[in-house]
C-alpha cells in the first residue's frame, strides 16, 4: 500500500487547513467525509474530489468503510473521546484535533484503546510545526543559546477586516465550557502555547494561573486577560500572557490573533515574532548572542504551513513506522498541563502536576 487513505469527520472551518497536505501529497488522499451538516460536507467533498456516495451525516457509516486507513476527527472537544474510541474499535488510525479530550481520564481511555488495538493515535498540534518555530528549535538544538532557562509566550487577540469567516456555531461551542472544556483563549488556543512550552522545555512540575474575563458586544465572555506561569525542575520557568484588545486591528488571513515567543538561554535569546498573524514588521526569527543580533527570514510564515507540515509529518511517520508528534501519550501530557492551569485559576493556588 503506497497511499494513506483518509476519512475526515467534521468539515467545518478548520478542515480546509487539514486537507492541504493530503491534497498535495502523492502518498495520501481524502476518500470520504462526514458532517452532520450535509451541505457543508458536500461543499468540502466537491472541493477535495470526494464522490457523492462517500459523503455521510453519520460518522459510523464512514467508519464502516474498509478502505479507510486514517480518520481525522475535527469536532467540538466534548465529542473527541467517543468518536476516537469508535474509530479505534473500527481498526482505524486516528488523528484528533487538540485538545484530545476534556479530562485526563478520557485521554487515558483513548491512549489505552489505541495501544490495545495496535493503531496510531495522533493529537493534531500544528504550532510546533510552524516554520519559524521549527527554525528556532533547530537553532536551540545547535546550541546557539546554550541551555534554556525560561520561555515566555504572548497571545494577543483583536479584530481584523481580513480574517476568515467563522461560523456562528463554531464560536458558540467554543464559548461554552461544557463543549470546549474551558475558555476559548486559555484552554482551547492555549493548548498551542502549552504544546510549545512542552516542545522546548518539557512538562513542568508546578502551574499557577489567574484567568480574568472580557465581555464581548454579543454578551459572550472571553477568558482574558490571563497569565499562566509554570516551574520546571532546576528552577527553569515559563509564562503565558493572554490579552484581548477589542479595537486592535491585526493583519491576518485566519483568526484575529497573533503570538510571540521569547526563549532565554544561558548564552543567548531567541524570539519568534509571529503566529496566527503578523503584528510586527520584523523578521520571523531573531537570535541574540555574543553582543550580536542575527535574523532569519528564509522560511514560510503563513499559518497554513504549520498545518501542512504537521500532516506531512504524520504521512512520513506512518510510512516509516514511527510515532507521530503529538503521540497520544504526548497529547495527554499537554492536556494535563492545560487542565492544571484551569484548576489553578479555579482554586487560586499553585497546582502540582
Amino acid at each position: 500500500m503506497n497511499r494513506l487513505r483518509v476519512g475526515i469527520i467534521g468539515t467545518g472551518r478548520i478542515s480546509d487547513l487539514h486537507a492541504l497536505a493530503y491534497l498535495s501529497s502523492g502518498r495520501a488522499e481524502i476518500v470520504a467525509v462526514c458532517d452532520t451538516n450535509l451541505a457543508i460536507a458536500q461543499r468540502r467533498a466537491q472541493a477535495w474530489g470526494v464522490p457523492e456516495e462517500r459523503i455521510f451525516p453519520d460518522y459510523h457509516d464512514l467508519l464502516s468503510l474498509a478502505d479507510i486507513d486514517l480518520v481525522e476527527i475535527l469536532l467540538p472537544h466534548h465529542l473527541h473521546c467517543q468518536v476516537a474510541l469508535d474509530a479505534i474499535k473500527a481498526g482505524k488510525h486516528v488523528s484528533v484535533q487538540k485538545p484530545m479530550a476534556l479530562s485526563v481520564e478520557e485521554a487515558d481511555a483513548m491512549v489505552d484503546a489505541a495501544d490495545k488495538a495496535g493503531v496510531i493515535l495522533k493529537v493534531f498540534e500544528n504550532f510546533i510545526f510552524y516554520p519559524p518555530v521549527q527554525r528556532a528549535k533547530d537553532l536551540i538544538d545547535q546550541g546557539e543559546i546554550g541551555e534554556i532557562r525560561t520561555i515566555r509566550l504572548k497571545s494577543h487577540a483583536g479584530v481584523s477586516p481580513t480574517m476568515w469567516e467563522i461560523p456562528a456555531s463554531a464560536t458558540a461551542w467554543r464559548l461554552n465550557p461544557e463543549t470546549c472544556g474551558g475558555g476559548p483563549l486559555v484552554f482551547d488556543d492555549g493548548h498551542h502555547k502549552f504544546a510549545l512550552a512542552w516542545h522546548f522545555m518539557g512538562v513542568p512540575e508546578q502551574v499557577h494561573a489567574w484567568i480574568g474575563s472580557s465581555e464581548l458586544t454579543s454578551g459572550a465572555v472571553l477568558d482574558a486577560p490571563a497569565i499562566v506561569s509554570w516551574k520546571y525542575p532546576d528552577d527553569r520557568c515559563g509564562s503565558l500572557e493572554v490579552v484581548h484588545s477589542p479595537e486592535l486591528l491585526l493583519d491576518t488571513r485566519h483568526y484575529a490573533q497573533d503570538d510571540r515567543i521569547e526563549i532565554s538561554g544561558t548564552e543567548g535569546v531567541i524570539w519568534v515574532t509571529r503566529g496566527h498573524g503578523k503584528m510586527m514588521d520584523v523578521p520571523p526569527v531573531i537570535l541574540y548572542r555574543d553582543r550580536q543580533t542575527r535574523t532569519y527570514s528564509d522560511m514560510f510564515v503563513g499559518w497554513e504551513h504549520s498545518f501542512i507540515n504537521s500532516s506531512q509529518h504524520f504521512i512520513d511517520a506512518y510510512f516509516a513506522g514511527e510515532a507521530p508528534k503529538l503521540s497520544g501519550f504526548e497529547g495527554r501530557e499537554v492536556l494535563r498541563f492545560a487542565l492544571a492551569a484551569q484548576e489553578s485559576a479555579r482554586l487560586g493556588q499553585v497546582v502540582t502536576l
